[in-house]
């Protein structure tokens, strides 16, 4: 669609501003946005300061435009003025950028006239670990001027841009990410075979987790707390068994270690996978191991999905999960600990469906998808007409 066009579509355009679109929770709770909001309200482009890969095509909805500026590492002067040019080609009327890697384009959209420029914070990362944090806090407070409003996933990253970036409560909006439950439900005749995987639902008692394999998702807590389960209780060899799915740097070293332990054929590592809905539906538990979280779509898809789910007590974790009712919440980087829960799962398959069913219901309750296009609908709507109160009519712009 030309420039001409787009301006006269008459429906304001948000620009969405991430580090880099790829298969992760981030980015599919944005494709989830794009093609869940009405479409006639607004329009949508996606702009990656590095990469666009085949993830966009999870994004359905038609007319939507993927940028990728293959950014090399670093901030570098040069990226400013591109930015600038492609905000004052798009016209966009909201630069929504997300994370800490993407605020950068908050200065460019400000000096290109964007009338509307919000930040969301979808986690914090292992950055803000071991006192290295002030750094980020001062980063975020350089850019604080130029951002308008922030939008945070979780109570924890609400508080943090409270108290580390000095952000006002009154421009703070927590939105949770949704879940898609006609996506992601537990199949009617119960737990199915994954297709490729060499483990037999009515034999074995498979566990597992779907997610980028580095060190922030920390797979190799997994790993190590599965081969203690099978270690400490023998008899699970028959049963027990891992699966994990996903692609990324330390997926090797998994492999490594579950084959050093001698329990390789008891687990299936297959790599990335695009047939999640269908993978969760051939699991009877889900743990999610990560250092960091905002707030989860693995975890909120693995919960609509009917399974009881260990997760590491870390960042919104703690507001999804029910411990002790439609799961457990456990320390980061304990594997004893969650070798222990992986046992106790496994011995007591009917306290797992029970804690799954009731996981199941608490998502319908409180984490729908509509409830978060919604949420930022409202927002998006909030904010232009706040700007059209100051400035008079955006379309005036063109």
């Amino acid at each position: 669609m030309a420039l001409a066009e787009k301006v006269a579509d008459g429906r304001p355009l948000v620009l969405h501003v991430v580090h880099r679109f790829d298969t992760g929770g981030l980015e599919n709770g944005l494709a989830n946005l794009i093609n869940r909001m009405p479409e006639d309200c607004y329009r949508h482009a996606v702009l990656a300061l590095t990469e666009v890969t085949g993830f966009r095509h999870r994004v359905e909805r038609a007319g939507v435009e993927f940028i990728a500026l293959h950014k090399p590492p670093g901030q570098t002067a040069w990226q400013f003025h591109r930015l600038f040019q492609i905000f004052r080609r798009l016209r966009p009327h909201i630069v929504h950028s997300r994370n800490l890697a993407a605020l950068e384009a908050q200065l460019p959209a400000w000096a290109a006239g964007v009338p509307v420029r919000i930040h969301g914070e979808h986690g914090l990362g292992l950055h803000t670990h071991g006192g290295t944090g002030v750094h980020y806090d001062r980063v975020r407070r350089f850019y604080r001027p130029w951002v308008q409003h922030y939008t945070a996933l979780s109570h924890e990253l609400n508080s943090y841009l409270q108290d580390h970036v000095h952000v006002s409560a009154d421009h703070i909006t927590q939105v949770c990410n949704g879940v898609d439950s006609q996506r992601f439900f537990p199949h009617a005749s119960g737990v199915q075979r994954i297709a490729g995987c060499p483990f037999e639902p009515a034999q074995h008692w498979v566990v597992g987790t779907v997610g980028r394999m580095q060190d922030i998702k920390d797979p190799l807590l997994l790993a190590r707390a599965f081969v203690q389960a099978v270690t400490r209780v023998p008899a699970l060899r028959l049963r027990l068994r891992l699966v994990m799915v996903g692609e990324g740097p330390l997926r090797v070293q998994a492999l490594a270690l579950l084959a050093s332990a001698g329990v390789s054929q008891l687990a299936w590592l297959p790599g990335e996978r695009f047939d999640v809905p269908e993978v969760l539906r051939g699991l009877h538990a889900f743990v999610l191991p990560s250092q960091s979280e905002g707030i989860s779509n693995a975890l909120l898809e693995a919960m609509a999905s009917g399974l009881p789910v260990l997760a590491t007590r870390v960042g919104g974790n703690p507001e999804l999960v029910q411990d002790g009712q439609t799961g457990y919440l456990l320390p980061a980087g304990d594997p004893r600990t969650l070798a222990a829960h992986l046992v106790h799962l496994a011995q007591h398959p009917q306290q797992a469906l029970a804690m799954g069913q009731a996981g199941r219901s608490r998502v319908m309750a409180q984490f729908s998808l509509d409830a978060m296009v919604a949420r930022y609908q409202n927002l998006y709507d909030t904010q232009l007409q706040r700007t059209r109160r100051l400035q008079g009519p955006l379309h005036k712009r063109a």
